[in-house]
């Protein structure tokens, strides 16, 4: 079993390796200087920008119209801020290009889903987490928000260390060169009244109280953050909801919030209130939470998540994937909430076009152009996404940040002749050349520092499936 460590890495093509205790570093040193033919910064695209870095990884100086320097390490095309994927399920990957022969519902995707995660354990979980990782850095993602519930051994449990899989997924992070905020999710029962399926054991910690426990020998590295998540008000009855929101304190907090029609009669039928109406009567509403999805919300629930200036989260491709439907992305924001991005199940990871899609399916709904400026967008892939996964340093190119780049070419077929400006309306993570997450090149020439992604995805994908 090899792992993220162990993989040979090409160094003559890619000038990198990878540690998967410290992450990616340059053969020749820490690279100090990245000289930038175009970058977004605040005020908007700028010419010939140097962006100087510390051995820590943050951005120390910002210099626009500026010549490159031998030293430098040169950009090409537009540089913009990496990415933050909000919303992620890395084992959900395994699903791709598999659920669509019989057609069907979200609630019978939802079994192939647990078919899924009863093959996991924390070696494979960690390969395959590992290979959805870094496909992730090679879309220009340079953190992700992984909503975690898969917990347990499969009849529920504990490994021998309670948090095993969490660990797994921290050194798959590590591995591919990415920052985690991981959100160990409270997972409790398996719908409003019901208890946990003979597929659900291995989510459940019997109740919040020993979910906290078990949280709270988490701890945050370098790159990796501690967050939270109520699952959904399905699988966390309403008095258990307190619990979470106190162990969550000072931390992200995320929960799934009205996907499905069905979730929000139910919840109706069980409390006489909505999804949003139930959170928001049990503390759960703050700037620190991130509504995901959001799709089937009443005008009321708009107001109270804008109101609270609760983040939420949108995944469009899986949104339409799964025939969620579209939520009310604008109204959301015209109310107070910052909007993120997610590629969730991972039909797709692009974040482009998860950006697109918010103003596509806006298009789509309201018959206008222009629900949302590029800017907008890029904010929402960018500095909103990274504050709802606690890493309010990054997603800006400025003195002080993360010195996370993202440089997109401008001369492919899908970029050449295009308005810089424009450029999350055009481009797709085909036309991402290079990726540099905490100051240190991560993808090179569109190779990500591990090798060849699409071998070890598909060696990862195989081990989950084979037998059955």
């Amino acid at each position: 079993m090899r792992s993220g460590a162990d993989i040979p890495v090409p160094r003559t093509t890619l000038r990198v390796v990878c540690d998967i205790a410290t992450g990616p570093s340059t053969t020749i040193g820490v690279v100090t200087a990245y000289w930038c033919e175009r970058a977004w910064l605040s005020g908007g695209v700028s010419d010939r920008v140097r962006v100087t870095t510390d051995d820590a990884g943050f951005v120390t100086a910002v210099e626009v119209g500026e010549q490159p320097e031998p030293p430098d390490v040169r950009l090409p095309g537009i540089v913009v801020p990496g990415f933050a994927n909000a919303h992620s399920h890395a084992f959900h990957r395994a699903l791709r290009g598999r659920t669509h022969v019989d057609g069907g519902t979200f609630w019978s995707w939802r079994e192939r889903m647990y078919a899924a995660a009863a093959r996991l354990d924390p070696d494979s979980y960690r390969r395959l987490a590992t290979a959805v990782y870094a496909e992730m850095a090679l879309a220009g993602v340079s953190c992700v928000g992984e909503f975690h519930y898969v917990h347990h051994q499969t009849d529920g449990t504990p490994y021998e260390d309670p948090n095993a899989m969490g660990e797994a997924v921290r050194d798959a992070a590590k591995a591919a060169g990415i920052r985690l905020t991981l959100l160990d999710t409270c997972y409790l029962s398996g719908g409003f009244g019901k208890p946990l399926s003979a597929a659900q054991l291995r989510f459940g910690d019997g109740d919040a109280e020993r979910w906290a426990e078990r949280v709270a020998s988490l701890r945050p590295d370098a790159t990796t953050r501690v967050g939270a998540a109520i699952h959904s008000v399905r699988a966390v009855p309403a008095e258990q909801i307190p619990t979470v929101v106190a162990a969550s304190s000072g931390r992200p907090l995320h929960v799934h919030v009205s996907e499905q029609p069905a979730e929000n009669e139910e919840c109706l039928d069980a409390y006489a209130a909505t999804p949003t109406q139930l959170l928001h009567d049990h503390g759960a509403l703050s700037p620190a939470t991130t509504a995901v999805h959001a799709t089937h919300l009443m005008p009321d629930d708009v107001a109270l998540l804008g109101g609270q200036r609760t983040t939420v989260c949108v995944c469009p491709t899986t949104e339409r994937d799964l025939a969620d439907g579209i939520g009310p992305a604008r109204a959301l924001y015209d109310a107070g909430s910052p909007l993120a991005l997610g590629s969730d199940q991972h039909a797709v990871i692009d974040m482009f076009e998860e950006a697109r899609a918010l103003e596509m399916h806006e298009r789509l709904t309201t018959h206008q152009r222009g629900r949302f400026a590029p800017g907008d967008l890029l904010t929402a892939l960018t500095s909103a996404g990274h504050a709802s996964l606690g890493w309010p340093e990054a997603g800006r190119i400025e003195a002080g940040a993360q010195c996370d780049l993202v440089a997109v070419r401008l001369d492919t077929p899908r970029t050449a002749g295009i308005d810089p400006t424009q450029l999350v309306l055009a481009a797709t993570a085909a036309d991402i050349d290079t990726v540099v997450i905490g100051g240190r090149p991560v993808v090179r020439d569109g190779r990500h520092v591990l090798g060849d992604v699409g071998e070890l995805m598909n060696d990862a994908v195989d081990e989950v499936w084979s037998g059955l």
